[in-house]
């Protein structure tokens, strides 16, 4: 399998198909590289090279007990981008992959960047607190946290059959091969790193590093996203953004790539294009 090693010895999966600007993926909790499987194959056949790898702990990459951090994560993409000489590319983030982007265009620049994309993305915080108020309690995460501990199996079905893809809804149309698939690419990874993960992309303050970003980025957000509600994510984050473009998706879930490609994927290509 494709692998790069970072400095502390990781070894990072990739999948690397195409020629072509490079349109590169970042996946949410507890996925991996699998999870972007219909956008790869869109943009592939639009000519695009397309890339897409395993956070550190997750999917294929090491199982690491160590520096699973927002600054880790974003140095781990730098190695990638500079292994891979990236140049001109598009960086496209979903969910804590959302996270990722902004902290490495926050910490390693855009000098290798064309533009961005964050869907349903979790910057700028995702935790309440005094600066927060409209953040989500600190006992929701350490909800998550207990639930992993208990029957990490277990949680992984109720998250894809409940909220994560809004199949807890009325009327949803809800998808079993889904659901499994989200399973079978969490249980991939390791309960170390999904746990220390969990604080990573719950208690990560993005604000300096949208506030330095200074490529067009495009911030798409269901405003029925369960996981990352709106209204303390994108709704913001757009506002930090030198360039910044909202849009919002009616009645669409936190995992619209998967349930709505017909949607989301016309319009990332318009962006990537435009």
């Amino acid at each position: 399998m494709p692998t790069i090693v970072t400095k502390d010895g990781t070894e990072i999966f990739y999948k690397d198909w195409g020629t072509g600007q490079p349109v590169v993926f970042h996946h949410g909790w507890p996925l991996s590289a699998d999870d972007w499987d219909n956008q790869m194959l869109f943009f592939l056949n639009n000519g695009y090279r397309v890339i897409a790898h395993d956070r550190r702990g997750h999917g294929r990459s090491t199982q690491t007990a160590t520096g699973n951090d927002m600054d880790t994560y974003a140095d781990d993409v730098a190695a990638l981008a500079a292994e891979l000489d990236l140049k001109d590319a598009v960086h496209i983030g979903h969910s804590t992959g959302g996270g990722e982007v902004a902290r490495y265009l926050g910490r390693h620049g855009t000098s290798r960047v064309a533009k961005a994309v964050l869907i349903g993305a979790v910057p700028p915080i995702m935790v309440k607190s005094d600066k927060n108020p409209g953040g989500l309690p600190l006992e929701i995460f350490d909800g998550f946290r207990a639930a992993l501990v208990a029957n990490r199996a277990q949680f992984y079905v109720d998250v894809p059959a409940g909220p994560f893809y809004g199949f807890n809804r009325d009327g949803a149309k809800v998808s079993q091969g889904v659901i499994d698939n989200w399973w079978r690419q969490g249980m991939m990874g390791g309960t170390k790193a999904h746990y220390d993960c969990i604080k990573a992309f719950s208690e990560t303050d993005f604000t300096e590093d949208l506030k330095k970003i200074d490529i067009p980025v495009l911030v798409m957000h269901g405003d029925d996203d369960q996981i990352v509600p709106i209204a303390d994510s994108a709704l913001l984050a757009a506002k930090l953004l030198k360039h910044g473009t909202l849009k919002v998706y009616k009645g669409l879930p936190h995992g619209m790539c998967t349930t709505h490609p017909d949607i989301v994927n016309p319009d990332l290509l318009a962006f990537v294009r435009g």
